[in-house]
């Protein structure tokens, strides 16, 4: 798969809400994902790790009132889009939250993703 139809399958997955089957289907093994600083910093590698922090968040999460994610803005090896959530937190209540997501690629498959 080119960048470009890597960064629209994830894209197309993430709207549909199926992270896990992104995880499986467009990332290497052992991929690295770099946190946002607000929700702990450091780096994460695998799905082992990704399906950790992912249940520890969606634990947190009382509602999801929207989540969007952009069309993907591709360069040769790299894309990015922006990922924005209107939730309601067990922790925090409700807010509302934008972030910028880029992504790696190496060998047709995304080998890190960083969250800003």
């Amino acid at each position: 798969m080119t960048t470009l139809e890597i960064a629209n399958r994830l894209v197309e997955l993430c709207r549909a809400n199926n992270f896990e089957g992104a995880w499986d289907e467009l990332f290497a093994p052992g991929w690295e994902t770099h946190e946002l600083a607000e929700w702990g910093g450091g780096v994460r590698h695998g799905i082992e790790e990704a399906t950790a922090a992912s249940d520890e968040w969606k634990s947190d999460i009382a509602e999801m009132h929207e989540m969007t994610i952009s069309d993907p803005i591709v360069a040769d090896d790299s894309f990015a889009c922006v990922m924005s959530m209107d939730i309601t937190s067990k922790t925090r209540g409700r807010n509302k939250e934008s972030e910028i997501c880029v992504y790696k690629i190496k060998d047709g498959k995304i080998v890190s993703e960083s969250f800003f």
